[in-house]
């Protein structure tokens, strides 16, 4: 009978997928190499089992350990897999800017889940990575995993996806690309790849407001580059001692709606329902086409599993917010058609001014229409309030016509985006759009920019 003795024996030995729609622009044969096929549904499973059973056979873990780690999720996940199996207990600490999926999924586990805010310093006490670092510090018997800096991340890709990579394409992989953020994959895979060709290329895939590329390409760490950033599972802000950039030939940088287009794309061109990190690594590579010759096999590494972004890029509604969702934006309608059912927020001229700036905090909007009973008479934003009640302190209790501007213009719902953008000025907040049933919708300069 053939059959694993338990879930960890099912780690690794994942397939490799010949990609025929998503690539189609690039003259070699692209193969994927599926991560989710782990029972973990990532990458992560590999290193996550080595870093376990590499603590415990040098006593770093003891029996009835808790195991503590900073986390983008998939990492926890294979730790907690084994730890169940193994008997230990796990403390997780994770960014505030991670699906809820994967904190749900770690919970479901068995773990104890701690959210931390993403917009810190690494060295801020309330950052994921100084919270792990202490915990580990404070908890009796535990272990704080590390997977930066700990070595047995990027062995365990040496000793599995590198030879699994070259024995699946029987040694004629050209190009390895994958994304980075750990950087345990990229220099585990590419230094058994290398040792077996060293004409084999390396490129890592990272991310806008990360730090890879340019400390790469130059050997300066900048921290102007560092800023917040929506695409998971790759980047950093700081440098991992698992990234060896003498094995990386170069990097390619994603933005966040490109990373979440192409892992749209990977779904319905490809039916492979997989992770953010792997739209990166599509885009990423469709940069470098020109890299790829039709005699190469350019090899892609598909981290994670779909499941962990449906409240996020395979949500139309969140695409949208961000102006991610690929819509074609030619008039005022197609501006205002996700929310045109919503009432048009105004205030009347007798109103007081308080009434208006109450709506405001309410609503959460900075232009209100003022109408009287013959129709549109005149508008209002919150730099005029500013400047009102700078210049008098009573102004709240006197009515909207003193202080109110002009009113907006009013375009049918026909009217074409260039139209819109050319009537919406520094005097100018907003447009009007008559939706030719008595009613009227406001377009904001907000909707114009989520536009573009």
């Amino acid at each position: 009978m053939k059959y694993a003795k338990n879930i960890l024996e099912t780690i690794g030995n994942t397939p490799l997928v010949q990609l025929n729609t998503v690539t189609k622009e690039i003259d070699a044969l692209v193969l994927a190499k599926v991560e989710t096929f782990n029972p973990g549904n990532s990458i992560k499973d590999r290193m996550a089992l080595k870093m376990i059973e590499d603590a415990e056979a040098d006593g770093r873990l003891k029996p009835g350990g808790t195991i503590i780690e900073g986390t983008s999720g998939n990492t926890g996940m294979g730790l907690a897999l084994a730890a169940i199996i193994k008997g230990y207990k796990c403390i997780f600490v994770i960014s505030d800017k991670q699906s809820k999926e994967k904190m749900d999924i770690l919970r479901a586990v068995g773990a104890e889940v701690i959210v931390c805010p993403t917009n810190v310093e690494p060295s801020d006490p309330r950052s994921y990575y100084s919270v792990s670092k202490r915990l580990g510090a404070e908890t009796p018997n535990s272990w704080y995993v590390n997977q930066y800096d700990n070595p047995s991340n990027a062995l365990a890709h040496y000793e599995q996806t590198g030879p699994e990579i070259w024995e699946q394409t029987e040694g004629k992989i050209t190009h390895f690309v994958v994304g980075v953020g750990t950087g345990g994959t990229i220099s585990g895979t590419a230094k058994y790849l290398k040792e077996k060709n060293p004409n084999i290329k390396i490129w890592g895939i990272d991310t806008y407001g990360s730090v890879f590329k340019k400390y790469h390409e130059t050997g300066i760490f900048d921290e102007n580059e560092i800023y917040p950033y929506i695409t998971e599972g790759i980047g950093e802000d700081i440098l991992p001692k698992n990234v060896d950039f003498s094995l990386i030939d170069g990097f390619t940088k994603v933005t966040d709606k490109d990373a979440a287009v192409y892992t749209r794309k990977i779904a319905k061109e490809e039916g492979i329902f997989v992770g953010n990190s792997a739209g990166s690594a599509i885009k990423g590579m469709l940069q470098l086409k020109e890299h790829f010759t039709k005699d190469d096999v350019v090899v892609v590494l598909f981290h994670d599993h779909g499941s962990r972004y449906v409240g996020k890029m395979f949500n139309d509604d969140w695409m949208r917010e961000r102006g991610f969702l690929e819509e074609e934006i030619k008039t005022a309608a197609d501006l205002i058609k996700n929310h045109s059912d919503e009432p048009l927020v105004a205030a009347q001229t007798e109103e007081l001014v308080s009434h208006a700036i109450e709506r405001m905090r309410d609503y959460k909007i900075s232009q209100i229409p003022v109408k009287d009973i013959n129709g549109f008479v005149g508008s209002i934003d919150e730099s005029v309030l500013l400047h009102s009640f700078i210049a008098d302190k009573n102004i709240a209790d006197k009515p909207i016509k003193d202080i109110m501007g002009k009113p907006y213009p009013v375009v049918k719902k026909s009217a074409k985006l260039e139209e819109i953008s050319k009537l919406i000025t520094k005097e100018n907040q907003a447009v009007l759009v008559d939706l030719e049933n008595g009613n009227h919708h406001i377009i904001t300069k907000y909707d114009i920019i989520s536009a573009i």
